[in-house]
């Protein structure tokens, strides 16, 4: 039976101690599980003991490999596990480390809404790494005029599917109930992408293809042959820049197209075509698939580099 791991990240005196040890106290999460709390990070809180808490100081997170984590499993024989990840290292490369028998339960983000926007000028990167993979992300100490339009905005960019909570100062906390309409009219005849908007359009049609299936979608993308594939397709898409320009990565979708041969490498198109989802070799699994309804040169966007 998979082994729940709860996981919270943020930055240095974000508020995760503080927030772990109050779940921890609350008699609806801890009823006596046998628990491995993992600690990456030691600030300025400290753990109180609890009888059926087993915690272990990972001194480097980058460093540590499943055999441990699954040694470590093994010795508390854990039934579940609490992971406060240091926040100047990856995440998403802590959780390539999780062993087998570990399966993700809940991922939650902290930051200090007077300071994350700051960070994000600095150290993009790392606000990208814990609020992209985070299920909610809670901004705390913010004083009761607090704007938080900015912050919310900063989170559903990287996230459309995060839940934000904010805290204040005072203690009180309200939810963000702020819908994000998609920049596109789903329900049109055809689904038109402005230039600008490719990089939430692909993110929308790759979490929920679903929605999708069925539908006419018209965008200008460049040209991308796909390897190892039939002829008679090609992936239009669009190079995206999720944080920063190391990051920069080609992001298309295979589309069945009778004159693919014609088309060159990086060339500028429109491309107009139905959607449908099913298995292909790019997704390892099921993902949208185009069949061109046309293919038109097109001239090239304003921005190459597409963005959230």
């Amino acid at each position: 039976m998979p082994i729940p791991v709860y996981v919270f990240t943020g930055f240095l005196d974000a508020g995760k101690t503080k927030f772990i040890q109050e779940t921890l106290y609350d008699k609806r999460f801890n009823s006596g599980e046998r628990t491995l709390l993992l600690v990456c990070e030691e600030g300025e809180e400290e753990y109180e003991p609890f009888p059926n808490v087993h915690m272990q100081v990972i001194e480097n997170q980058d460093e540590v490999t499943p055999q441990q984590l699954a040694a470590l499993t093994m010795k508390y024989r854990a039934e579940r596990v609490i992971v406060e990840l240091n926040g100047m290292k990856s995440s998403s490369s802590f959780f390539e480390k999780m062993p087998q028998s570990w399966e993700l339960a809940q991922v939650v983000a902290f930051a200090d809404g007077r300071s994350i926007l700051s960070y994000n000028d600095n150290m993009r990167a790392l606000v990208v790494d814990k609020l992209s993979v985070s299920e909610m992300v809670i901004f705390n100490r913010l004083p009761k005029t607090a704007d938080t339009i900015q912050l919310h905005k900063l989170a559903r960019a990287l996230n459309r599917r995060i839940a934000i909570i904010y805290e204040y100062a005072d203690g009180s906390t309200v939810f963000d109930e702020i819908e994000d309409p998609l920049p596109f009219d789903i329900s049109a005849p055809v689904i038109d992408i402005q230039d600008d908007d490719y990089a939430l359009f692909y993110r929308d049609i790759s979490e929920e293809p679903k929605k999708y299936s069925g539908k006419t979608v018209r965008f200008k993308a460049q040209v991308a042959q796909l390897k190892k594939e039939r002829e008679g397709y090609f992936a239009p898409g669009r190079f995206v820049m999720t944080c920063c320009a190391d990051d920069i990565a080609f992001m298309g979708m295979p589309c069945k197209y009778e004159n693919s041969a014609s088309l060159r490498t990086k060339q500028w198109v429109s491309v107009t075509a139905t959607v449908a989802v099913r298995f292909h070799a790019v997704y390892r699994g099921v993902g949208p698939i185009l069949t061109a309804l046309s293919v038109e040169q097109a001239t090239a966007a304003t921005n190459e580099v597409a963005t959230f």
